[in-house]
């Protein structure tokens, strides 16, 4: 069982959905390299009219983990406040994850708070997937290399790569880890449409996964 990627059918449909095109269909492959539909080909500049910050009252999710597992994001900062914020809840979505295998919750908060439609779908599924296995993770995942590509004030695209060569499946019943070597697989690179909800949290709705991408691999 592999940690973070999506299954493929999941992937498959996501990426119909979410590249080349709005309406999408099918499950045939995109290209990992192609844009998301209705993201970028604006001017750079509109970034800087998106608010940087959400509502002062948005109460946002517990999004702590357990001391044996941790993160490490790289070059997390742009130097513009509008694309910090998409990036800081790109971010966090990952973490919201982390935190439902962790709980072993498919009904978490901080799923339902940071994703919607097809990605909460995927999510779900994913982490219903260690539950099923009576798993959990153990280690640190690195992120690093993020893109952020906006649309308007309300829709974004982040891509960003995600080094899990020393992060580890930990069945819960025997407490055995999974310490299998590292491989070009344990590189992945995510393409995720975020969109901007009425609390000004941006939220992930679309999310392809591709393991082993030469984008990522060191």
């Amino acid at each position: 069982m592999k940690r973070r990627t999506l299954p493929v059918a999941v992937a498959l449909a996501a990426s119909a959905a979410l590249l080349l095109t709005a309406c999408g269909g099918g499950e045939n492959k995109s290209d990992p390299n192609d844009k998301i539909a209705g993201v970028g080909g604006g001017d750079p500049t509109e970034s800087g009219s998106v608010s940087a910050s959400p509502t002062q009252d948005v109460s946002r999710p517990d999004l702590s983990l357990p001391g044996d597992v941790k993160e490490d994001f790289e070059g997390w900062k742009t130097g513009v406040a509008a694309k910090d914020a998409i990036l800081s809840d790109a971010g966090r979505s990952m973490t919201a994850v982390n935190r439902a295998i962790t709980d072993g919750d498919v009904n978490s908060p901080a799923l339902t708070f940071y994703y919607k439609g097809e990605a909460l779908a995927g999510a779900v599924q994913w982490v219903q997937t260690f539950i099923d296995h009576d798993a959990t993770i153990t280690g640190t995942t690195r992120y690093y290399s993020p893109t952020v590509d906006l649309s308007g004030k309300t829709t974004a695209a982040v891509t960003l790569c995600a080094d899990e060569s020393k992060v580890f499946n930990r069945f819960k019943k025997t407490n055995k880890v999974d310490r299998s070597a590292p491989t070009n697989t344990s590189y992945v690179y995510y393409i995720s449409r975020l969109e901007r909800n009425s609390e000004g949290v941006w939220v992930t709705s679309k999310v392809v996964s591709n393991r082993g991408s030469e984008k990522c691999i060191p």
